[in-house]
């Protein structure tokens, strides 16, 4: 094995460098007894942790228990089949943000976000939107050069495409944080759909999506522009949207 091939094989450590030490969490659907462990563990066993203990199991009611399993994997993973999504733009401060907008499309780039569907939890989207903002960070409400309407939870698509038109929304954002059953995926599917039909493609906003359960790399098969994942930050999205919205100015040249 070449030094650069077994420089990028990893596997978990715990103990001691290499020795593949993970501990899973999971709920199984039966009462809290010897028996209800023995299934932990041979469930664990055949998820390649090897040998599994459960070291801790709490009843949930009672037809459930909670389990932690600690054990071995044998797993490697190969750091050159790791994808990923990286930044490929420049993260700005939010006086060079408003210096880009007002420069290069010469009025307010107009933003506008919501919770689709059924989701009613506002915490994604107010973190990005809102002038509290996150980590520290002031949210887009703080971008003099940005107009924000937050149109809150559980917005049917239809009304988010007519309030993006009545705004003549530059961006689209919405925030997805309900993942029963896909509906994150279901929902964003539909808002793409809509947009795309009721906007021709030269006019139809930049759509971004965001949420803790979204694969970043699954933009083409959603529909949308851009998918942002856990902990990401306001001045990430508003660096992002002058990189995609904003046209560079040009410097005419003096007539020799």
């Amino acid at each position: 094995m070449s030094a650069k091939k077994s420089k990028s094989l990893v596997r978990p450590y715990g103990d001691t460098t290499g020795d593949g030490m993970v501990q899973v969490s999971f709920t199984l659907p039966v009462p809290h007894d010897k028996r209800a462990e023995g299934a932990a563990a041979l469930l664990a066993a055949k998820m390649g942790i090897e040998p599994a203990m459960v070291v801790h199991a709490k009843p949930m009611g009672p037809d459930f228990t909670f389990f932690v399993v600690y054990g071995s994997v044998s797993h490697l993973v190969d750091l050159r089949d790791v994808q990923v999504v990286e930044r490929d733009y420049p993260l700005l401060s939010p006086k060079e943000v408003n210096s880009a907008i007002k420069k290069g499309l010469r009025r307010p780039l107009v933003v506008v976000g919501a919770c689709i569907g059924t989701d009613a939890h506002t915490v994604g989207i107010d973190a990005i939107l809102n002038i509290k903002g996150f980590a520290g960070e002031k949210g887009l409400e703080y971008y003099s050069e940005l107009t924000v309407v937050n149109l809150g939870a559980q917005v049917a698509v239809p009304e988010l495409v007519e309030k993006a038109r009545l705004h003549r929304a530059d961006a689209v954002l919405v925030s997805q944080v309900v993942t029963q059953r896909d509906a994150h995926l279901h929902n964003t599917r539909e808002m793409s759909a809509a947009f795309r039909e009721a906007f021709p493609a030269e006019r139809r906003p930049l759509l971004v999506v965001g949420g803790p359960r979204f694969d970043e790399l699954a933009t083409g098969e959603l529909g949308v522009d851009r998918i942002f994942g856990k902990g990401t930050t306001p001045g990430e999205v508003a660096s992002y949207l002058v990189s995609a919205l904003v046209p560079v100015p040009t410097t005419r040249k003096k007539a020799s």
